[in-house]
């Protein structure tokens, strides 16, 4: 076992940072012998099977090619909960615990009755899932517009126990929630956000394997996502219902403004444990006949 770990560590070195690479080595390990860290760190001597040392190797070699872990275990862990993933859907990210952390804080506040949630984009349904495991009285509602990521999302919900109302919808078009049993307390989405010219400063395991449709915003158009989702609550949030966004550290105070712009109050930005600007919050007054004025 030790020489196994070591031998990873080796053939990755060099293309992944030291701390991160003792990361995967471990977790490799665990998904192959199906061991958690502390028993394969008390049995570090024992051998590996010939069918295991083959399966090391063939998830190596894809994590050469810079193919993401997650992916290729075809799992990973988000919000103390298990979750399938692949290339049709993102990978959840360690910041987004930070916004369901949120979110159960204010849906905490509500009476069972008034806990409607709505995840737009959900993708894995990591949002979904986790606010449906920790919040067992909401109803939570997801929609997405790919059928592929979609198809995932359910498949977390079966794996987690929980249930989640999954839609196929592009919220660009006409009556995006027709169907829905609006009004809702709360919105919560973490859009495409990331323009063109930034591909240069990406990883590759991200540029090359993660889905673009979930990514990329046209360059002169960084917030098209929040500012058709922003309209949307304002036409399907209930009187004081709350939105939430995740958003790129470069455009935490401007998705701010749009929202205190189109009438959202009070607005709230919190930065991520980085210390970025990484989540909004806006809350919908009394008065839902906003009228929006650019500029």
């Amino acid at each position: 076992m030790q020489q196994t770990l070591q031998c990873i560590q080796q053939r990755l070195q060099g293309l992944y940072p030291a701390s991160e690479i003792k990361s995967f080595a471990y977790l490799i390990l665990e998904f192959v012998c199906k061991k958690d860290k502390q028993v394969l760190l008390r049995d570090k001597d024992n051998q590996l099977s010939p069918n295991e040392l083959i399966r090391i190797q063939e998830i190596v070699e894809e994590l050469k090619k810079f193919r993401p872990v997650q992916y290729i275990l075809g799992e990973t862990e988000f919000y103390g909960l298990k979750f399938k993933v692949n290339e049709h859907v993102l990978i959840p990210r360690p910041e987004t615990e930070e916004l369901v952390d949120w979110i159960i804080s204010s849906a905490s506040k509500l009476s069972p009755q008034e806990r409607r949630i709505l995840d737009i984009g959900t993708g894995s349904g990591c949002i979904a899932v986790a606010l449906a495991k920790h919040i067992p009285d909401a109803s939570v509602y997801a929609l997405d517009i790919s059928e592929k990521a979609l198809e995932v999302a359910l498949q977390n919900t079966q794996i987690n126990g929980v249930t989640v109302s999954f839609f196929q919808r592009d919220i660009f078009e006409n009556n995006p929630l027709a169907g829905l049993r609006s009004p809702f307390s709360i919105i919560v989405s973490n859009p495409p956000y990331i323009v063109p010219s930034e591909k240069q400063q990406m990883s590759p395991n991200v540029l090359n394997y993660e889905p673009h449709q979930a990514l990329f915003v046209p360059e002169n158009q960084p917030l098209l996502f929040y500012e058709q989702i922003a309209d949307l609550g304002l036409e399907h949030l209930e009187k004081n219902g709350s939105l939430f966004f995740e958003t790129g550290s470069l455009f935490g105070k401007t998705v701010a403004e749009m929202m205190r712009k189109k009438g959202y109050k009070p607005v709230k930005l919190l930065k991520d444990i980085s210390g970025k600007d990484r989540m909004v919050k806006g809350q919908l007054g009394e008065n839902k006949n906003y009228v929006y004025t650019a500029g």
